[in-house]
């Protein structure tokens, strides 16, 4: 009976041990204090607004050391005026010329620098927020989170600006932005929602200011802090208008040369505190950057992200995805056919929040394009509304509309999300279904549907999932990997840390299995069985590990890989996988994977590997192979694939890049040069040569060249 009793009270001590790791890092409360004069964004701090601002000092580390002090000091504080919040942050350093910084670029890959990170959440509501980021050479990043970490979308570009200096001290930042980049409420004094966090990556220290236990993330905002003391702003019914101009020319082998000239532009209007509605007109979207091109070595379609622009802003909003590997909304399927644009009339989008509940609207009208496009329109209305502490219900309608027929799909998901299961620990329950109407099909055998239940937290994570797709499933704004299947999904994974110096933690997947059975027959389509004995992130940042793969995959239709036919069949196999990278805070970092087993008809030897070498701050090369090697029953073959890319930043807000790509599937380099400048917020002058040379026979031809620049101005009124 003692010992029960014994087990029962260690129980009942560390369940209260994590409710106290839970709590806020005191004080959890940062004072903004509004000036009257003017602070030049210099990066350092030597107005006498900051000597006397309330400065926040208390972090802590989330890692390497959970809940211990720093090993260098933080200080950040806040000021406002009538227009902007300005943040002084104060990063000190014992070792100042050991700081890492290699990247300058605008929306820079900062995982690898030191960094200051500061999430705000004006809407105060424990889920949304605004993520802003720079290094100690200036450089800047920002994203919409939503939902606490669960969207994130790193292409919203916000009205902001930072400067940085480093000193025999450390390194120091100055931020400034806008109140008109945020969207709150009207109220006389605001309490907005903030956390922060730094980086100092040469220790692979990770501090934050609230909600250091590894189980949250910064973007969790229901763990951070308040901010306090802004009185008397309005947000402000802004008009912007960003007008463009494009024009340009290109080749194709053996045609003459042709010109573009296009103008065009977007009106955005915050017609309430929280709402935007955002006109375009005569799209053009001639700057979006080259797909990285890929051999299709399996029996499924390739799936490419959005690139452009006017779709990533808002992209979180609109999506409710059902089963993995599909989407109920896929904005590629706007302006876009068979890899060539479909020219834009016009568009529409409202986006926005009322009260509880996040709306976005979007509506598109294509023209007539490849002879046998016909003009039509792209529509996509959205609702997501908050319920609990961090739950949320939502629905999705999507419609496509020409004279040739129609296509509308709607969905609805529910989640039940906390952060709180058993003292600290997170969990998520949640499920979607959707279903497809169009004409002339049959309209039945055309739901998809997903339920699942997810313990995603530093120790353990496992997951769950059911799910479901009809064989007449049919989104064509959307995009299906597969149809007619029920499939399961079993997860689980172990990342204990053990008391050695040299290891942060190990890592062990004892389950991963995803079965897939078609559907009316109950039959086994495909197995993906992964199982880790071993693998390890070491404290110096480099990581490895060792997968065994036991694969099923039944064909019921002949397809090709690279001109060879996988006939009908089924084809069991295993496959052994080495996984390994080096810490990417150094000068040169790599990845890289090996693999070798069966596959289909014969075996497969794959080798992968990449990396970047910063030659300083301004100048870097990237690189990127992948060979493959498939011994099959009627033939040999070979996939290689070659990506590359110089980068020099001049500055945070000029930028030039030329990147490279070529595979033996489509034999042709594809080279890509740009020049990216920000001339001030908000506006963005862009020159790009785009080229395609020929490399069949081993010779040498250029067979297309476009030549182009575009300016996008930014107007308030």
């Amino acid at each position: 009976m003692l010992p029960r009793i014994s087990v029962v009270i260690l129980f009942l001590l560390m369940q209260f041990n994590s409710l106290l790791l839970a709590q806020k890092n005191e004080p959890s409360v940062a004072h903004a204090i509004r000036i009257n004069g003017k602070i030049s964004v210099d990066g350092k701090l030597d107005e006498p607004e900051w000597k006397n601002a309330p400065k926040i000092s208390n972090f802590r580390q989330r890692e390497l050391h959970e809940g211990a002090l720093p090993t260098e000091k933080t200080e950040v504080a806040f000021l406002y005026d009538k227009n902007n919040l300005y943040i002084g942050v104060w990063c000190y350093d014992s070792e100042p010329e050991k700081i890492i910084a290699t990247k300058m670029k605008r929306d820079f890959k900062w995982w690898s620098d030191d960094n200051f990170e500061i999430i705000i959440s004006p809407f105060n509501d424990n889920r949304n927020g605004y993520l802003f980021v720079t290094n100690p050479n200036g450089a800047m990043t920002d994203m919409l989170v939503t939902n606490e970490g669960e969207g994130i979308n790193l292409s919203w570009n916000g009205i902001w600006d930072v400067a940085t200096t480093v000193t025999d001290s450390g390194w120091f930042a100055e931020i400034e932005i806008p109140f008109s980049t945020f969207k709150f409420q009207n109220k006389d004094e605001q309490v907005w929602a903030v956390n922060m966090e730094r980086n100092i990556r040469r220790k692979r220290e990770q501090l934050l200011w609230q909600g250091y236990l590894r189980n949250y993330e910064l973007e969790m905002i229901s763990k951070g802090g308040k901010l306090v003391g802004i009185k008397g702003i309005e947000a402000q019914n802004l008009l912007e208008v960003k007008p463009f101009i494009s024009g340009g020319v290109s080749k194709s082998s053996g045609e003459e040369w042709q010109s573009s000239f296009k103008v065009g532009g977007d009106i955005n209007y915050l017609f309430t505190p929280t709402m935007k509605l955002n006109l375009t007109f005569n799209t053009d979207f001639s700057q979006v950057e080259s797909d990285l091109h890929r051999i299709n070595l399996s029996r499924f379609s390739l799936f490419y992200p959005e690139k452009r622009e006017f779709f990533l802003e808002g992209k979180n909003i609109f999506e409710l995805n059902v089963t993995h590997g599909s989407r109920i909304f896929y904005s590629r399927r706007i302006g876009l056919e068979n890899g060539e644009e479909v020219p834009i009339y016009a568009g529409a989008r409202l986006l926005g929040r009322s009260g509880s509940t996040n709306i976005g609207v979007l509506t598109m009208q294509t023209a007539p394009a490849q002879d046998t496009i016909p003009t039509t329109n792209f529509t996509v209305l959205r609702v997501r509304q908050d319920v609990l502490e961090r739950s949320s219900v939502g629905a999705i309608v999507t419609a496509k509309n020409n004279k040739d027929g129609y296509n509308y799909v709607y969905g609805v998901e529910g989640s039940y999300v906390t952060s709180e299961f058993l003292g600290n620990q997170n969990l998520v329950i949640d499920g979607a279904l959707s279903q497809s109407f169009t004409k002339g099909a049959t309209n039945k055998d055309n739901i998809s549907y997903r339920f699942s239940i997810d313990y995603p937290n530093d120790l353990m994570d496992w997951n769950v999932s059911l799910f479901s797709t009809d064989k007449n499933y049919n989104p064509e704004i959307g995009y299906v990997r597969r149809r007619n299947f029920t499939g399961l999904h079993v997860h689980y994974r172990y990342t204990p840390r053990p008391d050695i110096s040299w290891i942060q933690k190990l890592n062990f997947k004892p389950l991963d299995v995803n079965w897939y059975y078609t559907q009316g027959t109950n039959e086994l389509e495909s197995l993906n069985m992964e199982f880790r004995p071993i693998g390890a992130v070491f404290s110096s940042g480099d990581r490895f590990e060792f997968n065994i793969i036991r694969e099923f995959d039944r064909v019921d239709e002949p397809f090709e890989i690279l001109g060879e036919e996988i006939p009908v069949g089924r084809y069991w196999g295993t496959v052994y996988e080495l996984q390994g990278g080096s810490f990417t805070g150094r000068k040169f970092s790599f990845y890289s994977s090996l693999n070798y087993g069966d596959f289909y008809t014969g075996k497969k030897q794959t080798a992968n590997i990449g990396g970047r070498f910063s030659v300083n701050k301004h100048f870097a090369v990237n690189f990127g192979y992948s060979y493959n090697y498939l011994d099959l029953k009627n033939a040999s073959l070979v996939a290689n694939e070659i990506n590359g890319s110089l980068e020099y930043s001049f500055n945070p807000k000029l930028y030039t890049n030329v990147f490279t790509q070529w595979n033996n599937e489509q034999d042709r380099i594809i080279l890509n040069y740009r020049v990216n400048w920000l001339p001030q917020p908000g506006s963005y002058f862009y020159f790009v040569i785009n080229q395609e040379i020929s490399t069949l026979e081993g010779k040498f031809r250029t067979t297309d060249i476009t030549v182009l620049a575009k300016l996008i101005w930014r107007f308030t009124f």
